[in-house]
């Protein structure tokens, strides 16, 4: 594309279009139709600006005037509780419904990952004895020791606020990172799953397997299940980096980023559940059965909303993308 030729036969509408905007208010029909026409060719254009002959000041010129024109022909609209219930029935629940292909698998490898490692741990004390010193692996696992007392450490509230903040900070390093090729979700999921084996390790070589999962599968089976999808889905946002399909890599990168970001909002709300049940359950005076019960309650019923809601909404073609009226007009691509 030949930027000045495209500017000179365009910069007339433009200068039409933001002199209707200046007196917006005061319009005729005719002017009213021709804003719209005029917002749908300038949207065009600079889609077509920032995909062929990218030139930052005319981009900013273009944005600027088109999200007017929008403002102008849409109307203003302020986010109400009615968003927040779409976007807790069908926005959030379908994205991660449609990532299913991608967290599904990240949980079942990694669950085996660390199953893997306890056992190579809980099996070969040599192994046991490069992590720490005996007395000190004595204290770790030891009735009333560090992995038990951990979880009443702290007052309850103060704890579950802090394993909120950590794990959600988790998830959105997964979340983000995942558009750098996918190696930095991959390098977290590992420092992860090395958590938990080396627990299962050290407690099943202490004949305390019990106790350790007693522990932490009535917090742990939903917290790692949100770690689990926010990886999946940063996954599948460094895939799309290398294979955006039909779609144009910025615009698939946009959808599927834009979907990201609510996921995270989500994720967030997911671990500040698991986060109560690590502070207020897990140390809890509760039998073993009750709290696991518990865990695993919280656990199905996130699947079933995930997979019952999620499902219909995704099926009904929701994507947890922005609404089309609030997204930037792009310029279709050949499939």
């Amino acid at each position: 594309m030949d930027l000045d030729v495209f500017v000179s036969a365009h910069r007339a509408e433009w200068d039409r279009l933001d002199a209707l905007l200046r007196r917006q208010r005061s319009l005729t029909g005719a002017e009213a139709d021709e804003l719209v026409v005029l917002y749908q060719r300038t949207a065009t254009h600079l889609s077509l600006i920032q995909s062929s002959a990218p030139d930052p000041q005319l981009i900013g010129r273009l944005s600027q005037l088109v999200a007017r024109a929008r403002s102008a022909v849409t109307g203003t609209r302020r986010a109400s509780w009615r968003d927040v219930t779409r976007f807790l029935t069908h926005g959030f629940p379908a994205a991660v419904y449609r990532s299913r292909h991608w967290w599904v698998p990240t949980a079942l490898i990694s669950t085996a990952v660390a199953v893997l490692l306890g056992w190579w741990i809980g099996t070969h004390p040599e192994v046991q004895s490069s992590i720490a010193a005996p007395d000190e692996l004595r204290d770790l696992t030891r009735p009333g020791g560090e992995y038990e007392t951990y979880y009443s450490s702290h007052p309850a509230a103060s704890f579950a606020a802090q394993v909120w903040t950590n794990n959600a900070q988790a998830a959105a390093m997964c979340l983000v990172l995942g558009v750098f090729l996918c190696l930095p979700v991959v390098w977290i999921l590992f420092q992860n799953m090395l958590n938990v084996g080396v627990g299962i390790g050290l407690m099943s070589s202490a004949g305390r397997l019990d106790t350790f999962l007693g522990l932490i599968l009535p917090h742990g089976l939903l917290e790692l299940t949100a770690v689990f999808v926010a990886a999946g889905t940063g996954l599948r946002l460094g895939w799309t980096v290398i294979d955006p399909g039909p779609r144009s890599r910025r615009t698939a990168l946009a959808e599927e980023g834009r979907a990201a970001l609510g996921m995270a909002i989500g994720l967030a709300l997911v671990l500040f559940v698991s986060g109560a049940i690590e502070g207020f359950v897990t140390p809890s005076g509760l039998p073993t059965w009750a709290r696991i019960t518990i865990g695993v309650v919280a656990e199905l019923t996130f699947l079933a909303y995930v997979y019952v809601l999620g499902g219909r909404a995704a099926r009904a073609g929701e994507t947890g993308d922005l609404d089309a009226v609030e997204r930037s007009a792009v310029v279709p691509t050949a499939a």
